[in-house]
């Protein structure tokens, strides 16, 4: 067999000037990274004066690479850890995002998997336990309805604000996950008079929605916009604050919404909305032979989203209030100190640290992912029950330790040297119910390929020095406060 050679450049690389960062190519220039979620681009000649040591006091960008601590001449190493620690306060904080499952029933004439009184009541006081200063209950169904126990749910936030007002002292805050197929208008203005804001899923026209979602006796599609209207319109007459929204949606994306991707998007513009939530299904919650009706390849997802992603960027430039909301999380940990809250974008993972979710029968979980995978069959990670647990037991859980420990990108193959390392993170939950291990083979991760997808996606926009105007759209999704409607999933979404 003939042996050949390949000549590669040696890099003159002076390591002793250098602090620890990653680089990548990205748009035809190089991405410096660093943990402190410090970057810049460096064309190819200032990437080889950075490694040769040459760029020194009085080089153009000397004052930049020191200050973002890729330098080790006047690096301030206390400047950058309390940097490192604003972008890791999540892990310190205590559980913020109390996930309930009020029911599990589908119709109003079975109560079996209704959530109990003394149960919501153990969930309060276990919530509140926490130390984190500011407490989110959001409240959902199991593939139901929530409001069809609306008794329970009116006594959990009731009971709530009058423990916290008593003592716990937090801000506290609501939220309701509902395909709306329950709602009346009595419920309605309940939830309107209390500042609980919902969460609904909106697929897109008719045609689309009522393709994903059967409903009986009449258009699915029609009877969520009817509310989308109601709670709007009611809102603004009852004179509510013009920051409160009463209502958002969620978008489930199956084959039919990547064929009409387009028409998705304008029917959220042509309701008022003002983000849309493009996010995959998880495959693992799914039948397999409903999955080959309503599923798709990485490839075909992430085509789909960079095409919408353009679109909405482009409605942007037209004077359209838009925001994409997988777009806002990655761009909170780009272009600011700060973390969206979604646990699969977090190192390490939050689950039990930062979010816990309840099931209707009192078991307590991680993450509602995790109550997922209890649901379908495997109770791997129940921690215990309410009344029967404190929030210390929980942190210091196996379960909740082996999760952040396998959620260390430090400690990841591939990971630990990715330049998308201080924007990402993984959900080893996800790792064990789609790969059976919680660390996972990160090439055959659906979520690291849409995790890179997106990330490099907006480091292009962001290095196009021609144009201005998208920075300035990114910039302002960065540090709008788009209210991230579920980090657990769109409603139906899962079991």
């Amino acid at each position: 067999m003939e042996r050949r050679s390949l000549a590669l450049p040696r890099l003159d690389i002076a390591a002793d000037e250098l602090s620890f960062f990653r680089w990548g190519r990205i748009a035809g220039k190089t991405l410096v990274t660093n943990d402190a979620g410090d970057w810049l681009f460096l064309n190819e000649s200032e990437f080889n004066d950075l490694l040769a040591g040459r760029i020194v006091e009085g080089h153009p960008l000397f004052a930049e690479l020191q200050r973002k601590g890729v330098l080790r001449d006047g690096l301030d190493l206390d400047a950058l850890a309390d940097r490192m620690a604003q972008r890791n306060r999540h892990v310190g904080q205590g559980p913020s995002l109390h996930v309930v499952t009020l029911t599990a029933r589908r119709s109003a004439d079975d109560a079996d998997g209704d959530m109990s009184r003394e149960t919501a009541e153990q969930v309060v006081d276990l919530a509140l336990q926490s130390t984190s200063p500011a407490i989110t209950f959001e409240l959902r169904g199991q593939g139901g309805e929530p409001v069809l126990n609306f008794n329970v749910l009116r006594h959990l936030v009731e009971l709530a604000r009058s423990r916290n007002q008593q003592a716990a002292g937090k801000v506290l805050s609501f939220r309701l996950l509902s395909n709306l197929s329950a709602m009346t208008e009595e419920i309605a203005e309940w939830l309107i008079a209390n500042d609980i804001p919902v969460s609904t899923t909106l697929d897109g026209p008719a045609d689309v929605h009522d393709w994903n979602r059967k409903w009986k006796g009449g258009s699915a599609h029609a009877d969520v916009v009817r509310w989308i209207e109601y709670f709007n319109r009611r809102s603004l007459e009852l004179g509510r604050h013009a920051a409160f929204q009463p209502i958002d949606a969620l978008m489930t994306t199956t084959r039919r919404t990547i064929e009409a991707w387009q028409e998705v998007i304008d029917e959220y513009v042509g309701r008022g909305l003002h983000s849309i939530h493009l996010r995959p299904l998880d495959q693992f919650a799914f039948p397999a032979d409903t999955w080959r009706t309503i599923g798709y390849t990485a490839h075909e997802y992430l085509d789909f989203y960079r095409r919408a992603l353009d679109y909405i960027l482009d409605l942007n430039r037209r004077g359209v209030d838009l925001v994409e909301r997988v777009a806002w999380i990655f761009l909170s940990k780009i272009l600011t100190n700060g973390d969206a809250g979604a646990l699969d974008v977090q190192s390490p993972n939050g689950a039990g640290t930062s979010q816990i979710a309840y099931n209707f029968d009192g078991r307590v979980f991680p993450s509602d992912e995790a109550r997922v995978v209890d649901a379908m069959g495997d109770p791997i990670f129940e921690l215990g029950r309410v009344g029967a647990l404190t929030i210390p037991e929980i942190l210091r859980h196996p379960s909740v330790r082996a999760i952040a420990a396998a959620s260390l990108l430090d400690a990841q193959p591939m990971c630990a040297d990715c330049w998308n390392k201080p924007f990402c993170g993984v959900s080893p939950v996800y790792n064990f119910a789609t790969q059976g291990d919680l660390f996972a083979q990160r090439p055959l991760s659906f979520r690291c390929k849409e995790h890179m997808a997106v990330s490099e996606r907006l480091f292009e926009l962001l290095a196009n020095e021609g144009d201005p105007q998208t920075a300035e759209i990114l910039k302002r999704w960065a540090t709008a406060v788009p209210r991230l409607a579920s980090s657990a999933g769109p409603p139906e979404e899962r079991p």
